[in-house]
């Protein structure tokens, strides 16, 4: 079966989503679970221990606290309450934590600090709370707190709004403790109020990654209980922030969580007589003790358990003297003995219960590991023909030999399923799968890999390895190919580092920097040495393996060049470029490092450098306002300048209209000013204008999408489809200039700026062919992804554009608006590439190369990716580096997916006009 290079491509692709989909599950497991729960009644409290005497303490405790209300501030950093923000904007919470009755601690949050996102303006947590807490029918209050983290997603942690927000938590945090305390005073019994937060607040405003500012939490406990006599000075102590549920179960009465890895707080129970805390601690070993037996098989070898064995042994003996009324001081140290060895198991159990969640499922990252393998071979023994100049290949699905193999396979792939699933001791997910679809997998596996040994087979048999060029096998590689390769190699191999990993954007620089000067010397040589050179005697249609591709041919030349054979020995058009052309080409590879040179600037990225001052934070300060401002407008008026040249008339006023409505929103919500509007009162919540701005987006996409299925009509037009291609592109541009911060506009300006310079001075005059074309145009959506302030940590992921024009949680429309915004330099420079490529050149086989390249140059570094943290999933920093890095992975190679089938499409109706 003949297919497309595109259409092939577009389907490996699709095979490696569901192969790395399959690996992140498999990577990604769920925690340590108890398998002793019962459905009908729950497991008994394990008795106190005795030796000799019989304790008659066989039920739970009583409860600790009357009632307990649990104040959950979202993004509730640990300098927020304990560091000079608490001192000024939370002062009564500052007089509890320094003289009041209560216990502070610092908590910390496991990475990645990752929470669900939806939108509740507070007023609604609070609305009700009067009324609540004058009723008595309730043992527990919740109250979760949103618009603190709201806050810094948009405007980061140094913004007033912080501020304020703090000085309202504070005032209802001193209500609902009066409150209680009032209660207290009628019924003799202490109340408990927790402060908390569920995770910090980077000093970008985000959260998900593992930095001091992320992890680190206040936790605080204040109840009458927790007296405090003059002089006390209490410290805040660092405790995880999973402690937290042994310590509530154990206030209110309750059972500890089976599947809770946290240990008993014992400053809250401190003040209560031995005995009760010796029982309180020993629930909480027992239950640590039980979840590590069921997770571990050698689970007697474990420090912890050693060590909670020999408290139960002393706890027994500490029974035995206390049952037999002796009051020495043998029984006081005893029991000092006790409860510090209790203390020490109970971290120990602790900490090696958090180091079990780590258990990968390893078959599930196989399966997914050699689809993903299977497919990056395929691709690479199918580029003599993918890249040839039919641009289509023979796939052997229906071949005898193929048949044979192919239930080979399935057979022994089967058998050792039923293997691995039978011998299995811990949960696999791929194992999980009902047997139609794991059965699906089985046939995909073997299809792919029959495909890959047909491919090699026919290769030997033809007696021709990969080379540079099969048309031509005495074509030697140029300065562009062998920068290309070694940086691709170069950037694959650099994944293997965390120090590479957390600095990418270092490489691409790099590699955006080295190509600028390797178009330099290119053009130089062009200009300057002539066309009788030795240099220029190789065309770009006759080089390296990836440049197999035709040349783009020149539309003001003759019809006869446009054949792919002939545009590929025509010599480069430097020539035809008048003077002031020729400089400006000259010119060009300079002006776009520049560019680039000015877009560092502007973000600072990465983790080396990230807390170091730049543009960004300049602009986005509360006294350059003004300054914001006008560089918003002057760029948004930049961008209709560079996408308005190709749009239709309607298309025209639709961009002029958003780009206005994009400012009006930013000036709704007050990130810039207008005019004549110089305090910093809101217009509105920016709904409307976000939803005008929307309606202009959804209008232009749609008049793209009409010339093209127009174009399919009136095949003799061929303006019409590079108009609605050009469209489509000019739309996804309008939806990048709304969702990205004010200080981010200049990122999208030169973007176009620099598109709009390669194309007019280097791409067309060069005569570079489509492959190398699609390279230049990935290597700068990498860069620009970097260039908007994105890194390798998920902290960087702007969440708040994912809720522009939205007033309330909807999953589809701000997954959407964030992974658009988060890869809008991928996407921007792939959508122009579509268009560049069907605008300039008639050949068919440009966007079928195109996508075939760019399927190639993505799946290289998600399958070495893989391979790498599957060797590395022990390694210190797993967690913290290379674990979001493979989500960025991951999420990248769907789009990916996405792009190729685009350019599938677009390759579909270029054939056909």
């Amino acid at each position: 079966m003949r297919l497309g290079s595109g259409t092939f491509a577009a389907c490996c692709v699709v095979i490696e989503v569901l192969g790395v989909a399959l690996f992140l599950r498999g990577f990604f497991p769920a925690p340590v679970r108890s398998s002793s729960r019962t459905e009908h009644q729950a497991e008994p409290p394990a008795p106190e221990p005795s030796t000799g005497a019989s304790s008659n303490w066989t039920k739970l405790p009583p409860p600790l606290f009357s009632k307990v209300v649990i104040m959950l501030i979202d993004a509730l950093r640990d300098d927020f309450v304990f560091g000079s923000k608490g001192v000024k904007f939370m002062p009564y919470t500052t007089y509890l934590v320094e003289k009041g009755a209560s216990h502070s601690f610092v908590a910390e949050a496991k990475p990645p600090t990752v929470t669900m996102p939806r939108i509740k303006v507070d007023d609604n947590v609070t609305r009700h709370l009067d009324k609540v807490l004058k009723r008595g029918d309730w043992d527990v209050l919740i109250l979760h707190y949103l618009g603190l983290d709201h806050i810094g997603h948009i405007s980061g942690p140094s913004s007033p709004l912080i501020g304020h927000k703090l000085s309202e938590m504070d005032n209802i945090l001193m209500k609902i403790h009066t409150s209680l305390l009032s209660e207290e005073r009628e019924n003799l019994s202490p109340n408990l109020l927790v402060l908390c937060g569920d995770h910090g607040m980077s000093e970008t405003g985000s959260h998900g990654a593992s930095s001091m500012e992320e992890v680190n939490t206040p936790l605080i406990l204040i109840s009458s209980a927790f007296e405090r006599k003059p002089g006390d000075i209490r410290h805040a102590k660092h405790v995880q922030q999973t402690d937290l549920a042994a310590t509530l179960a154990i206030g209110l009465g309750l059972p500890i969580p089976e599947n809770s890895v946290g240990s008993l707080l014992f400053p809250s129970i401190e003040g209560r007589p031995v005995r009760e805390q010796l029982r309180f601690l020993h629930l909480n070993a027992v239950q640590l003790s039980k979840l590590l037996q069921e997770n571990v098989p050698s689970y007697k070898k474990e420090p912890g358990f050693e060590q909670f064995k020999m408290a139960e042994r002393l706890h027994g003996n500490w029974i035995r003297l206390y049952l037999e009324e002796n009051t020495s001081e043998v029984l006081f140290n005893l029991g000092t003995k006790v409860r510090r060895q209790y203390l020490d198991a109970l971290r120990t159990l602790s900490l090696s219960l958090s180091r079990q969640v780590a258990q990968y499922d390893i078959y599930s990252m196989l399966v997914g590991t050699v689809m993903v393998l299977e497919v990056l071979t395929l691709l690479l023994l199918s580029i003599p023909q993918a890249l040839s100049s039919k641009a289509e290949l023979e796939v052997p699905l229906w071949s005898p030999v193929f048949s044979l193999l192919f239930y080979l396979m399935f057979l022994v792939l089967s058998a050792l399923h039923v293997i691995v699933c039978t011998s299995a001791e811990s949960s696999c997910y791929f194992c999980g799968l009902s047997w139609l679809m794991a059965g699906g997998v089985m046939v995909l596996i073997s299809a792919l890999l029959c495909a890959v040994v047909s491919a090699l087979a026919k290769m030997f048999a033809s007696g021709k390895l990969l080379s540079k060029n099969p048309a031509h096998p005495n074509s030697r590689w140029s300065e562009l190919d062998v920068v290309i390769l070694l940086g691709t190699m170069g950037h694959v191999l650099s994944l293997g580092a965390s120090s590479f990993i957390e600095e990418e954007h270092q490489t691409w620089y790099f590699l955006v920097n080295t190509l600028c000067l390797a178009l330099c010397h290119e053009i130089y040589r062009n200009c300057v040495l002539g066309d009788d050179c030795e240099p220029r005697r190789c065309s770009h249609g006759e080089r390296g393996f990836v440049n197999t591709a035709p040349a783009l041919p020149d539309r003001s030349i003759g019809h006869d060049e446009l054949e792919p054979h002939r545009a590929s020995k025509s010599p480069t058009s430097l020539n035809t470029l008048r003077g002031w052309e020729k400089w400006m080409a000259m010119a060009s590879p300079w002006v776009i490092l520049t560019c680039c040179r000015l877009l560092r600037s502007l973000n600072q990225t990465g983790v080396q450098w990230a807390h170091r001052p730049d543009l960004g934070h300049w602009l986005t300060s509360s006294d350059h306002k003004a300054e914001l401002s006008v560089l918003a407008a002057l760029s948004l008026i930049m961008i209709f300048a560079l996408v308005q040249r190709r749009c239709s008339l309607t298309s025209k006023v639709a961009m002029a209209l958003g780009l206005l409505g994009v400012y009006c929103y930013r000036a709704a919500i007050g990130n810039v000013l207008f005019p004549w509007q110089r305090d910093s009162k809101d217009i509105s919540k920016g709904l409307i204008e976000a939803r005008f701005v929307h309606v202009f987006v959804l209008g232009i996409l749609f008049t793209g999408t009409k010339d093209l299925l127009k174009s399919q009509v009136i095949a003799a037009d061929f303006t019409i489809k590079t108009v609605g291609l050009w469209e489509i592109y000019s739309g996804l541009v309008l939806l990048a200039a709304l969702l990205f911060r004010p200080h981010n506009l200049p990122v999208l300006v030169f973007s176009l700026l620099i598109q709009t310079i390669m194309t007019k001075f280097i791409w067309k005059p060069l005569r570079h062919d489509a492959a190398e074309i699609t390279v230049m145009h990935y290597w700068f959506g990498q860069a620009f992804f970097y260039f908007q302030g994105n890194s390798n940590n998920i902290a960087t992921v702007d969440i708040s554009a994912g809720f522009v024009g939205l007033d309330t949680y909807m999953e589809v429309p701000a997954v959407f608006l964030t992974a658009f915004a988060t890869f809008a330099g991928p996407v921007l420079w792939a959508s122009h590439l579509v268009s560049f490529l069907s605008s300039e050149t008639s050949s068919g086989s440009a966007l079928s190369h195109a996508c075939f390249c760019y399927a190639l140059i993505c799946s290289f570094p998600v399958s070495a990716y893989i391979i790498l943290v599957t060797s590395l999933r022990y390694h210190l920093f797993i967690w913290s580096v290379f674990s979001p890095k493979l989500l960025y992975e991951g999420m990248h190679i769907l789009i990916t997916a996405a792009i190729c089938v685009f350019f599938t499409a677009m390759d579909q109706t270029n054939t056909k006009s």
